[in-house]
């Protein structure tokens, strides 16, 4: 989105076109008990949330799903996209992994990077090329709900690059570093076989990573809407004490609409932005009040996948380092650092619970923890967060109050859903 960085709202209209050729919809659907189901195409279930994914036939089709007996809810599906820009920003980067010294990843102590061995980073993505040096030597578990597999093969190259940065090892001195320490990693493909998804995808895909030892979830991907699935799959995910993070989205400057999965991911998680080289919130980083930190975001370096076109990245060749490389621009590489901080603050602190390290992450942020719109709490602050979470001082969150969190659609009939408000304790109006 923006200037040098691709729309949402256009892509997701080219990259994800449910059956419309045939006549036939996709539609999510939620059932009071599976023999709701009886007799329908159904694409893909999710027993954990009573919902379904079904082919139905034209508008009477649907028609028909939603007086059937048992069944609570019937919506179309949302498509949802990566929120990786398509090149970076122009402008020089004289250290390749800038992002490390600058989120002070360098300054975490040792023993916190390998206590993070008992923490798991999931990725729900497009996949992974598990044969990346920054990724191989994590040996990640692997899972694709959409083929109900354990081939993730990354036809895109976005989860790559983005599982280089929550996971990466960071053993090898010969490669890149990960945010997350020795934190396990997991990956989990969510797309169909392009750029798309769907909230579906996206809530089977977190479902799957929680219910399989998950700690963070990472969600470098967005789209303008939402649904009654994917609020119930983030829910599920917090009830269960699993800190999600998502990526803000790029559209700051193609009307700064408001971004989900991010606007639902509530006091409980992160929502990420993207900072320049300066530490200044990139222009296409989108805003909002649901946004709460920034992390470098333009000309990140990054791992890339073997055997595709790099269409979203300047590859790039770092001398002494083993493996492919390049840069990419987008709040998706922003979110994956601070997932992978996060796990650096629960492997510091493993009383923590989720809401404690988010509120850790964005008290010590360079906004002394105080929000603005235009840089939320500030750049993040890894070693910081760390030493907050062993008891070290920070300053009081300071956030303008937030809006009423909405309710759930009634059933039947969907609408778009306003974005949840954050709830912290300690915060009160800002001045």
């Amino acid at each position: 989105m923006g200037r040098g960085v691709c729309c949402i709202a256009a892509a997701l209209a080219l990259t994800y076109t449910p059956a419309a050729a045939a006549g036939h919809r996709l539609v999510s659907v939620g059932y009071r008990t599976p023999s709701a189901l009886h007799g329908l195409r159904v694409v893909q279930r999710i027993p954990a949330l009573r919902v379904a994914e079904v082919r139905v036939a034209g508008a009477r089709g649907v028609q028909r799903l939603r007086l059937r007996p048992g069944i609570r809810f019937v919506q179309r599906v949302r498509p949802r996209r990566h929120t990786g820009g398509p090149t970076p920003l122009a402008g020089a980067v004289t250290v390749p992994e800038w992002q490390w010294t600058a989120a002070h990843e360098d300054l975490v102590p040792p023993w916190v990077q390998q206590a993070a061995s008992k923490v798991t980073i999931a990725v729900v993505d497009t996949g992974a090329d598990l044969t990346a040096p920054s990724l191989a030597a994590k040996s990640p578990t692997a899972w694709n709900v959409v083929s109900g597999s354990a081939v993730v093969k990354d036809q895109v190259g976005h989860g790559t690059f983005v599982a280089s940065l929550a996971g990466g090892t960071i053993s090898s001195p010969n490669g890149l570093l990960g945010f997350g320490g020795d934190a396990n990693l997991m990956i989990v493909q969510a797309n169909r076989g392009s750029t798309g998804f769907t909230d579906v995808d996206e809530a089977n895909g977190i479902v799957w990573a929680v219910d399989h030892g998950a700690n963070v979830v990472n969600l470098s991907l967005g789209g303008p809407e939402t649904s009654d699935v994917e609020r119930y799959a983030i829910d599920y995910a917090t009830s269960k004490g699993v800190l999600l993070v998502a990526a803000a989205g790029n559209a700051a400057q193609d009307g700064n609409p408001t971004i989900y999965p991010g606007a639902l991911i509530g006091r409980t998680g992160l929502v990420v932005g993207a900072a320049d080289t300066s530490g200044k919130r990139a222009p296409f980083s989108t805003t909002g009040r649901y946004v709460d930190v920034l992390a470098p975001g333009v000309n990140v370096l990054g791992a890339l996948a073997g055997g595709i076109a790099q269409s979203f990245f300047v590859p790039t060749t770092v001398p002494g380092w083993t493996g492919a490389y390049g840069y990419g621009t987008g709040t998706s590489y922003a979110a994956p650092e601070v997932a992978g901080a996060a796990a650096l603050v629960m492997a510091a602190n493993p009383s923590l619970s989720a809401a404690d390290v988010a509120e850790a992450i964005e008290a010590t942020a360079s906004g002394n923890g105080r929000w603005t719109t235009d840089l939320a709490f500030g750049n993040v602050n890894v070693a910081a967060a760390v030493q907050r979470a062993l008891g070290g001082p920070a300053p009081a969150l300071v956030q303008p109050l937030p809006a009423a969190k909405t309710k759930l659609s009634k059933p039947v009939k969907a609408a778009k859903v306003a974005p949840a408000g954050k709830k912290r304790l300690r915060r009160v109006r800002a001045g």
